[in-house]
């Protein structure tokens, strides 16, 4: 860019990089104009020429394979930097709350990854954009110091002059993040008990430290000159010896080498350390040691071992990768290395480095196999079955055969590798672990359905036919059949062979084939074309074949009749024959059906024929003459499909597993079944009996189905046996699963499903031991170096003594160190202290064992020892006060008392409740998941001393055990259907209803109920159908006339004639009984009695009238129907017959009728009576309904042929019942805790199956515990250090102990331990709280008198978190400990070291608050005001730097009046139980106690009300002994000395309470006025 004048030139941006080649040489361009500072373009010619950029470039051109060469790199985070900071003139704000808002930065930037070098950082944003260079921060904000409250005073450092006492405290929180540092946490205060009598103590021996441990310069040198004199000597001395001796000799230094061999990992060398011992004065400089009172000097030089670092080779090779096969999904796996120690650390050194290294890999290669998949597989769906889906109370009351519907099926599930072919599906998938599967598991159930069997329905049995021939072609003998016969109306399952006989047959005499069939008879036509007289009537029969074919038989003769003459008796036309009132005849039963007629009208006197007796009226004849002796052919069941021997051949036996869909048919079968001739009522009879026409066929061809081996798993592999050499003998099992079930006389499955076997016992028990090797001589401090020391004497002393440790398997072979120290527990120690004696120390053996008792608890045991060589002589070894040569304690008592502990487990039921079917499917109903089980508490073993022992020395195994119930569900239990109501309606479709009602609740979980009504029943509502000719009315004929108008001489006139109407039940033989007459349609009912004119002598005389016509739709007044009759007597001359036609017009709903379908709602759905839920059917039914709203019969619809639309019948599905499903309960877990009394077991188990309709749900119980056997928790710990030990000195550097014990506890945190025998804890690893260094001393600082020193380090402070409480702000957690200095010597104080502390990070601190607190109390030791944090704890710092709260002398004027204090407002305000009472200024004048007011209470005799002062009010105190009452404090001043609130309103009540009184007296003085009116 460049400037010229008011113009610039300005470049844009480049553009994209261009070239044919990848990376540098690259072109690009941009585009340059000339602009004015204004920022408007104007003429190039404005601008300097010369100072104008290029608009041509040389770039990188970027292609995708840079990619992998170049990446961002990322340079951290700077530190985080106030936004204040980077704002021009903002300042800092005063207060911190939580955090300040900040900013930090980083450096990114475009790098060349193989070599680091910096790029372009264009080429990088090729790829990806540049990440961001900062991020907002928080700034924490400054903690100061916070310390605890002092301690006490000590007591006075000396007993006599000037001395000092000291207090101190500890540092709680540390400061960060700039807070303000901690203040002293040692207060000093001089002292003076008294003068002192006489010179003080101002001298003392002060030990030094021991100096690092060195060799003596000639050591080597004198040691190699000794074991030269002594290897001389040696063969010298051998050389005198003879062979034998010699080789003895050789074999012990064989032994004795092997005992002390030289490690190669440890260099042992013992060297020496000294110290030095100086005379100190209480002001703590040095003098002459001989100014120190003159004692027993400690020794300054000791033997000691030189340290020595770990030394290790370098790293070997990497291991193959732990995972051998391809697969990016499944967890890598891990290759390690090793190295081997070369040096192992002697004396304090640090510990070795690790020893091995891990680190994740994937396996490398071409050759490397994919990794093993596995998938769930599932054995072949069980049979479908019902019986699983049945509540407790089906299950007890139903025949269990012949279910169906809705069922249940289940299978096995078993995981097996994937990579697997279908051949191998079948044969080689061998089930592993189901753990190894991963996804959802496939379902162990499913819901199925067995088609229900339709029951056949017949119709009715038609009428009996009449006697013919069997066979009409062959027509020999006389014997002849009458068969009736009846259809399937409903075609049932598995054809019409499964329906009863259609065809019953009676035998009967004179059969014929072929027979004349009378239809009607013609009208009676008078003899000699007379108009009356007899006549004959001509039968009208029907032809339906050849009459040649009823030759055999005449055919029917006109039948005489006569037609009446005017004056003759007329007769009304027989009724046709009533009903057979025996459907066959015997010897005791006949048949009879009766027929009568009526008289019209009279004769007239003489001359017309007479009118016949009654009994002429009636005729009777005998019908069903046949024997009542009915035959039919009776068919058995068809036998199984079997082979027919002619395909045989082709039927083989197959492995396919079959589909859904069932097998295919493999062959054609016969089947076979047995007819029998049954006679009615008596049983088999001879064949010849029956009709050989409708005889049933007994074989018929069937397929037959392939046959099914079963098919089952190979077995799994055997379950690892346990890598232990524990007694008792281990098993291992393996399993095979069925897959397909044998049907069809397939090949069986085989019946060992698992095997057990047991595990060998391994040759070589792994596991690894130290063996320590016997300890060398002890070596002493060479005697140049301490000959000068005091009362030492060169062959005896103090010395170190060292031995060889190497590592053995457990059965004593060699094995490499790095094994033991993988394996074994700790090192044994490899140094220790020695003592050879000298000739003035007594020498002792050592202790021998205790001797035995005799019993437990009885008498005492002893152990002895013995003086060695010289010792036994001198006097001062011969007293036993300080050399005792026994030792007597009393024999242990050992008694032990058991006690439960703990809760009672939940009850658990014995393990094989549970019932497996053939496949191994776990079915639902088989699991015994109630009943009797049992409890478990766990019981507690104490010793004599109260101390948890193992539970076998109490004789016990560990728990108590009670029995207990679990009470078994109920289901919901309702009452048997009820009978089916009648249909609602006697003609066409109605409904009828059947219930069912509640017998008992379910409980214990139990199937629920189905959703009742509000009187706890269920209803089941379908629809009937009701035939409307089911009842029909039959009426007799009409009596004799009862005429009114008796004219004796004619016997006619105007009459009545009567009749019988009954309502009878229809059938297909007609009316066959007399029923109740609601049945019957009463709008049908015919007249029962009629007036009439019976016709006189010569008048013409009609028969009844016919039936209406019926009317012609549609129904209109013009239409009309008729009715008819003819003449049965003609009249004489001169009279005339009425007319023989009847017409009437049509009227809507009179008459005539209109017809509809109506159809019914659905009804509920149903099943089959076998079927608990499934798939069923919905019917409705379609109804015929006339205009008028009255259903009839069906046929006056289907006569209209009107159209039917409607679907009769739909499938519906009834939910199943699906009882919850569990897993079995999965093993018992591992106890959740090692050792102790609360340590607790758990199965669980899981819903495999939910519940589903009104199925059992699933229990809310799915898992389980008991408890643990107690097991004592031992463990190793630390006993508290000693004071510091400096020799027969005053002070110094000294060493402090502390011991390393076992204890027992019983695991609880509130449980105390007790100390028990070391050997109980041999089976832990040597650790205290997880730590294995093990540290038993440490040198420490004794101070001498008159120093100044650092106590030691205080306990560690609880954790506490760097937040801000309510801000959700958190900096980490710390805690902290501090050493706080002591003097003694006033003049010492300057010398005095710094007081210490140090910090660590912790987890879960506590977040606290810091708030100051003050006092009005003058008499209170507590400070006026203090900082408390919000535990309770009163701190020094942590508050805020805030105005602390004012004492009394911040209330101006001054609080004086008694009873008052200063409030945190600055205001003079007055204790509890005082009010303020206050000037006309506003200020506090007194405090006047409260009036105490008291409401006595019903048991209060003194019910006067008084004022008692209160001393407090806010004490309970002020309820004295005897006070029944409650006491009220009121208050009516505020803390500001206004009044209260409550006050205006008590004021605002009573006067509103004063103007309602007023008002009431007034309305009850005023005189009322009565007006008359």
């Amino acid at each position: 860019q460049f400037l010229q004048a008011p113009v610039f030139g300005s470049p844009g941006p480049w553009g994209r990089c261009m070239g044919s080649d990848c990376g540098p040489g690259g072109s690009q361009s941009r585009a340059v104009w000339c602009a004015h500072v204004d920022g408007w373009t104007t003429l190039p010619t404005n601008c300097d020429q010369r100072l104008r950029p290029s608009n041509q470039g040389n770039c990188f051109r970027v292609c995708d394979w840079h990619k992998d060469l170049y990446d961002w790199k990322l340079g951290a985070w700077n530190e985080c930097v106030p936004v204040s900071a980077r704002t021009f003139g903002a300042l800092r704000p005063f207060t911190c709350s939580g955090g300040e808002e900040g900013i930090q930065t980083r450096e990114v930037g475009c790098i060349l990854k193989s070599d680091g070098s910096p790029a372009d950082d264009a080429i990088c944003e090729y790829f990806e954009p540049k990440p961001r260079l900062e991020q907002a921060c928080l700034i924490p904000c400054p903690q100061d110091c916070v310390v605890s409250e002092y301690s006490p005073w000590t007591s006075c450092s000396k007993t006599c002059g000037t001395g000092l006492r000291n207090r101190v405290r500890s540092v709680l929180v540390p400061p960060l993040f700039g807070g303000a540092v901690c203040p002293n946490l040692t207060e000093f205060q001089s002292c003076k008990p008294g003068p002192c009598t006489g010179p003080e103590g101002m001298y003392s021996l002060r030990v030094g430290p021991w100096s690092a441990c060195a060799l003596p310069p000639t050591r080597t040198a004198r040691q190699a000159k000794r074991r030269k004199g002594k290897g001389q000597g040696l063969r010298e001395r051998a050389g005198v010896k003879d062979p034998e001796t010699r080789e003895l000799i050789q074999k012990k230094r064989t032994r004795n080498r092997l005992n002390r061999q030289e490690s190669p990992f440890w260099d042992i060398q013992v060297g020496y350390q000294t110290r030095d011992v100086t005379c100190i004065h209480r002001n703590g400089s040095a003098v002459g040691r001989n100014l120190c009172s003159p004692r027993d000097l400690p020794h300054t030089v000791q033997s000691c071992v030189l340290p020595k670092d770990c030394q290790v080779t370098d790293w070997g090779e990497w291991s193959p990768c732990s995972k051998s096969c391809m697969d990016p999904e499944s967890p890598g796996g891990n290759r390690t290395r090793s190295r081997q120690v070369l040096q192992f650390p002697v004396g304090e050194e640090a510990d070795c480095p690790p020893l091995e290294e891990l680190e994740p890999c994937e396996p490398q290669g071409t050759g490397v196999l994919p990794c093993a998949t596995f998938t769930w597989r599932a054995t072949e769906w069980s049979e479908c079955r019902v019986d699983l889906l049945l509540s407790q109370q089906d299950r007890r009351r139903s025949n269990l055969t012949g279910l169906c519907g809705g069922g249940l099926q289940t299978r096995e599930v078993y995981c097996v590798q994937a990579n697997a072919e279908l051949l191998k599906y079948l044969t080689t998938s061998r089930p592993v672990e189901n753990q190894l599967c991963e996804g959802t598991v496939p379902n162990r159930s499913q819901l199925c359905h067995i088609p229900c069997p339709i029951d056949c329905e017949v119709s009715p049995w038609g009428a009996w036919g009449p006697c013919t021939f069997e066979n009409c072609d062959d027509q020999a003998g006389k014997k002849g059949f009458k068969l009736r016969k009846r259809q399937i109306s409903n075609e049932p399952t598995g054809g019409p062979g499964n329906c009863p006989h259609l065809v019953e047959a009676v035998p009967c005499d004179e059969p014929s084939c072929y027979d004349w069939r009378l239809v009607s008879l013609d009208q009676c036509v008078p003899e000699d074309e007379k108009p009356c007289g007899p006549g004959s009537q001509l039968a009208q029969v029907r032809e339906g074949v050849d009459r040649n074919l009823c030759s055999s038989s005449p055919a029917p003769e006109p039948v005489p009749c006569e037609v009446p003459c005017s004056r003759d008796c007329v007769l009304s036309d027989w009724t046709p024959w009533s009903t057979c009132s025996q459907t066959c005849s015997s010897k005791t039963i006949e048949g009879k059906q009766m027929r009568t007629r009526s008289i019209l009208a009279y004769n007239a006197g003489e001359g017309g024929a007479l009118c016949p007796n009654s009994s002429a009226l009636q005729e009777v004849r005998n019908c069903n003459e046949h024997a009542c002796t009915v035959y039919h052919w009776q068919t058995g069941p068809w036998g199984p499909c079997t082979e027919d021997p002619s395909t045989s051949s082709l039927n083989t036996s197959t492995s396919v597993r079959t589909g859904a869909n069932g097998p295919g048919p493999c062959s054609m079968g016969m089947q076979t079944r047995k007819v029998i001739c049954v006679r009615v009522n008596v049983g088999q009879v001879p064949p010849k009996k029956c009709p050989d026409g409708p005889r049933p066929n007994t074989v018929r061809p069937c397929q037959l189905p392939c046959k099914k081996d079963c098919i089952v798993t190979p077995f799994s592999d055997w379950t690892p046996c346990p890598v232990t050499c524990d007694a008792g003998t281990r098993k291992q099992s393996r399993k095979r699963l069925i897959i397909q079930l044998p049907s069809n006389g397939g090949q069986d499955c085989p019946e060992l499903l698992e095997e057990e076997r047991d595990c060998e016992v391994p040759s070589v028990c792994p596991g690894f031991r130290w063996k320590s090797h016997k300890w060398r001589k002890c070596q002493l401090v060479p005697w140049f170096l301490r000959q000068d020391s005091p009362g030492a004497q060169e062959t005896c002393g103090q010395g170190l003594q060292t031995r060889a440790v190497s590592c053995r398997q457990l059965d004593g072979t060699q094995a490499d160190i790095s094994e033991c120290l993988k394996f074994a527990k700790a090192m044994p120690a490899i140094t220790q202290s020695c003592q050879l004696p000298c000739q003035d120390d007594c020498q002792l053996t050592n202790w021998s064992k205790f001797s035995s008792c005799t019993a437990d608890c009885v008498g005492v045991r002893t152990r002895k020892r013995a003086l060695i060589g010289r010792s036994k002589k001198k006097d001062k070894c011969k007293n036993t006060q300080m050399y005792p040569l026994s030792e007597t304690q009393y024999c242990p008592c050992d008694k032990y008392n058991a006690q439960p502990v703990g809760n009672w487990s939940d009850c658990i039921l014995p393990e094989g409740g549970r019932v497996e079917s053939v496949l191994g499917m776990k079915v639902q109903g088989d699991i015994k998941e109630c009943g009797q089980g049992y409890r478990y508490q766990a019981m507690v073993c104490y010793d004599q001393d109260n101390r948890l022992v193992e539970t076998s020395r109490c004789n016990s195994h560990g728990y108590i055990e009670e029995a207990c119930i679990i009470p078994c569900p109920s289901d919901c239990k309702l009452s048997e259907w009820s009978n089916w109501s009648r249909c609602s309606k006697s003609c066409g479709s109605g409904v009828k209803v059947r219930s069912k009602w509640l017998r008992e609740k379910p409980y214990n979980g139990g199937r629920p109920c189905p959703k009742l009504d509000h009187i706890n029943q269920v209803y089941e509502v379908v629809p009937c159908q009701s035939d409307c000719n089911q009842y029909v009315w039959v009426a007799e004929p009409w009596s004799v006339w009862k005429v009114s108008n008796v004219d004796l001489k004619e016997n006619c006139g105007e009459g009545v004639q009567t009749r019988k109407v009954r309502c009878m039940l229809n059938t297909i033989d007609g009316p066959s009984e007399a029923v109740e007459d609601y049945l019957c349609d009463p709008e049908e009912m015919p007249l029962g009695a009629r007036e009439s004119r019976l016709p006189c002598p010569e008048d013409c005389v009609l028969n009844d009238w016919g039936p209406w016509g019926r009317c012609s739709l549609p129904c209109t007044r013009t239409n009309t129907r008729l009715r008819t009759a003819y003449t049965l007597r003609s009249p004489s001359v001169g009279r005339q017959c009425p007319d023989t036609t009847d017409r009437e017009p049509c009227s809507l709903n009179l008459n005539c009728f209109n017809y509809f379908y109506n159809i019914t709602d659905w009804s509920t759905c149903q099943l089959s009576p076998n079927a608990v839920c499934g798939s069923g059917i919905k019917t409705r039914m379609l109804d015929c309904v006339r205009s008028d709203g009255k259903s009839v019969d069906i046929k006056f619809c289907e006569e209209l042929k009107l159209e039917k639309k409607w679907q009769m019948n739909i499938s519906c599905v009834v939910e199943c019942p699906v009882n919850c499903q569990l897993s079995d309960w999965s093993t018992w877990s591992e106890c959740s805790q090692t050792c102790g009394l609360e340590g607790k077991m758990w199965r669980r188990r899981s819903v495999v199956q939910a519940s589903q309709g009104d199925g059992r749900p699933c229990p809310s119980q799915m898992e389980q515990w008991k408890p643990c056997p107690v097991r004592p928790c031992y463990r190793w710990q630390y006993s508290a250090w000693s004071e510091c030990r400096v020799e027969s000195v005053v002070c110094g550097h000294g060493m402090r102990y502390r011991n390393l014990s076992c204890f027992v506890s019983d695991g609880s945190s509130y449980g105390d331990s007790s100390l028990v025998d070391e050997e109980l804890c041999s089976s832990l690893e040597l650790a205290v709280d997880g730590d294995k260094q093990i540290s038993l001393k440490e040198a420490c600082v004794l101070p001498c008198p008159g120093e100044c020193y650092l106590m030691e380090w205080s306990d560690w402070s609880s954790c506490v978190s760097m937040c801000v409480k309510g801000a959700g702000v958190d900096f980490g957690s710390v805690q902290v400990r501090s050493r706080a200095v002591l003097a003694q010597e006033p003049e010492n104080l300057q010398l005095c070291p710094d007081q210490a502390w140090e910090s660590q990070p912790c987890t879960g601190g506590e977040c606290y608050e810091y708030k100051w607190f003050s006092s009005s109390r003058s008499n209170s030791t507590r400070p006026l005001m203090w900082c408390q944090r919000s535990d309770g704890l009163n701190v020094t710092g942590g508050c805020p730097p805030m105005n602390p709260p004012m004492d009394n002398s911040s209330c101006e004027p001054p609080c004086l009046m008694p009873k008052s204090f200063c409030s945190e407002a600055g205001i003079c305000m007055c204790d509890e139980g005082f009010t303020e009472v206050l000037s006309s200024t506003g200020q506090l004048d007194q405090c006047a106690p409260i009036p105490v007011l008291e409401i006595p209470t019903a048991g209060d005799k003194k019910g006067d009300v008084k004022t008692s002062r209160a001393v407090n009010p806010t004490m309970p105190s002020t309820i004295q002994p005897g006070r029944s009452g409650r006491t009220w404090y009121l208050q009516p001043y505020g803390p500001d000395g206004k009044l209260k609130m409550w006050v205006y309103g008590v004021a605002a009540g009573a006067f509103v309470l004063l103007i309602f009184i007023v008002s009431m007296i007034y309305l009850d003085v005023k005189v009322p006025v009565v007006l008359d009116l």
